[in-house]
């Protein structure tokens, strides 16, 4: 089926593909023909064309009576975080944030009214929601997206929260638009931004913005942890410091890219 109210350029052909490769879910990962064209909301002979492409370029291969992603679908979201380049500014004090709390550490950025994880550090502990780069996830209930929406002008974080999600989740916490605001505008006076059980239960978090070299907020990072083991007091009090440092090594470190000369050899 088409879709409405696209421009003159809009590839459908392209659309398509990307509907097939978004049908294979973390708990599907193997799906038949049938499951494809159902979950993409495409006519057979059409999914079938899209999957017999994709395994030619090799984004996906046939198992067990069906079609399953490669590896090398990974390389569509790493050509994106690579060339940002934040993963290679960001990792050595990510690791260092996880070695001093003992938690899984994240960088995400905004994505209409959802966060995106561009960059993580995990460490193994069973959670409500699994977390990997590429997972989204609604912006407000989240410490991350807090600071992301905090960092625009009030009327845009508004406009930007009129967007429908397209995580697939439904936080727990649904404020009206007096205590959203509220909630920002706390936010924006401290700094950083706290999370306590609001998207799902037992997951808390705390995150604070990366900056340009303009002082510009281009992301967020935060330190995850699980409610039955780390009060909200032990997340200010002992890992918000530690984050406080990270973010701003981690933005000085940002700049200090941004600032060396780009020379091409020719």
């Amino acid at each position: 089926m088409a879709r409405k109210d696209t421009g003159p350029d809009f590839i459908e052909a392209l659309a398509r593909g990307l509907d097939v490769i978004k049908a294979f879910q973390p708990r599907r990962p193997v799906l038949s023909l049938t499951e494809v064209a159902a979950a993409a909301e495409l006519a057979r002979p059409t999914a079938r064309r899209i999957l017999l492409t994709l395994e030619e370029l090799g984004y996906v291969r046939p198992e067990r009576g069906g079609f399953m992603l490669t590896p090398r679908v990974l390389e569509l979201g790493v050509s994106y975080v690579h060339a940002m380049g934040l993963w290679e500014v960001a990792r050595p004090h990510l690791e260092q944030l996880v070695a001093l709390t003992n938690e899984s550490c994240s960088i995400a950025q905004l994505d209409g009214s959802d966060i995106v994880y561009v960059a993580r550090v995990a460490v193994p502990k069973i959670v409500t929601l699994s977390v990997s780069i590429g997972t989204r996830f609604p912006a407000l209930p989240t410490s991350l997206g807090k600071v992301l929406l905090a960092a625009l002008p009030p009327e845009e974080a508004d406009r930007v929260l009129a967007l429908p999600s397209r995580s697939g989740i439904v936080p727990r916490w649904q404020p009206g638009e007096d205590e959203r605001r509220a909630a920002l505008r706390s936010v924006r006076a401290s700094g950083w931004a706290l999370t306590d059980e609001q998207l799902a239960y037992g997951i808390r978090s705390v995150a604070a913005p990366l900056r340009d070299g303009h002082g510009q907020v281009i992301a967020a990072v935060n330190v995850n942890a699980h409610a039955a083991e780390t009060s909200m007091a032990k997340l200010t009090e002992e890992y918000l410091p530690s984050l406080l440092r990270a973010a701003g090594a981690i933005s000085a470190d940002w700049a200090l890219c941004e600032s060396i000369p780009q020379v091409t050899a020719s």
